[in-house]
């Protein structure tokens, strides 16, 4: 199983593809036999999302931008790229780094242009892999994955802290979460979730072996400076027996959560990398049968990654150059819509 989904080219974009759940398959069943994501399955009703659109330049580039996750402002958006300017090595033959690292960048206003990405500097990033960022929605809270600490290509996941929300370079040193998160095996893509319903927070991640044959999604209670107030448990409902699931995103109100899977299509059938989504009537209740999310977001090709707007209108995920792009993979975004109007 590919855990970022990249090309293999040399043992660093290994390590790198480990950190994404889910082999990417460039062919699946054709679209008619995709589960769909009913409407009435949506907590936004009558919702559906609209066909995705490649980010441009100087958000993608010609290596492997992966990872996406924007501020509650909407204001910065988090990746992880192997472009130049890293803290690794330059590979002449690719023109990219032999790592990854943590990278921002910013734009003015929510309809105004991204300016270009700036790495995250060394407070965070280091020669090894940095990957799968995730802020809180207070801003104050940055949690991602490396394999700075660890032997080979496992991951732990680090979180690292800042007195203003809003400088993306001011963040504090980084330090490893405990064993009710960090285990001997590999544990990246967190997520942090707050409960708008009686404040209290969850860190949602994927758990598995240094394969990725198998991965599955957990949650750890954690308080609202980030400490874990408890050991991570299972999310049952949403794993699928020897296939591998990662990469939670949950909506503001705790009501849906999307992720992509490495499960067949239709009982039994060819094998997808797509994103799906589950919803619940209140964050107390069990998540529903997951669903494939269906066209226009996922396609014959590999989707993964995805990560939802603070308003749950904004879409990012990404995808190989299969799709189109600017080369290795690519951020693209989608809007919720209805009746071909945005989701008020």
């Amino acid at each position: 199983m590919n855990h970022r989904g990249a090309p293999m080219r040399n043992a660093t974009l290994y390590r790198l593809i480990l950190l994404t759940p889910l082999t990417p398959v460039l062919a699946c069943a054709p679209e008619s036999d995709v589960p769909v994501v009913g409407l009435q399955a949506m907590s936004f009703a009558n919702s559906e999302w609209s066909e995705p659109v490649l980010l441009d330049a100087p958000v993608n580039s010609r290596c492997q931008d992966q990872t996406p996750t924007m501020s509650k402002d909407e204001l910065s958006l988090y990746f992880l790229s192997d472009r130049p300017g890293g803290f690794g090595n330059l590979v002449s033959t690719t023109g990219c780094m032999d790592n990854f690292d943590l990278w921002v960048a910013q734009r003015s206003s929510t309809d105004g242009a991204w300016e270009t990405a700036v790495n995250l500097g060394p407070t965070i990033n280091t020669t090894r892999n940095e990957a799968g960022p995730a802020l809180s929605p207070d801003g104050h809270l940055l949690f991602f994955s490396s394999d700075r600490a660890t032997t080979g290509i496992l991951h732990d996941i680090y979180l690292a802290h800042r007195a203003d929300p809003k400088d993306d370079l001011g963040w504090g040193p980084p330090r490893p979460l405990g064993p009710d998160v960090n285990t001997t095996l590999h544990e990246a893509g967190p997520f942090y979730s707050q409960s708008a319903e009686d404040g209290s927070a969850n860190l949602y991640f994927y758990r598995g072996s240094d394969n990725g044959a198998t991965t599955d999604i957990y949650y750890a209670p954690v308080t609202r400076d980030g400490e874990t107030r408890g050991p991570a448990v299972l999310v049952s409902e949403l794993s699928y027996p020897g296939r591998p699931d990662g990469f939670v995103t949950v909506r503001a109100d705790g009501k849906e959560i999307l992720f992509n899977s490495g499960r067949p299509l239709t009982p039994g059938g060819a094998n997808a990398f797509d994103i799906w989504v589950a919803t619940r009537p209140s964050t107390h209740d069990a998540w529903s049968a997951p669903v494939n999310l269906g066209p226009p977001v996922n396609t014959t090709f590999a989707e993964f990654q995805p990560d939802l707007s603070h308003d749950g209108r904004t879409l990012l995920f990404i995808a190989g150059v299969a799709r189109g792009g600017l080369g290795g993979f690519d951020i693209w975004m989608s809007t919720r819509t209805v009746n071909g109007k945005e989701e008020p």
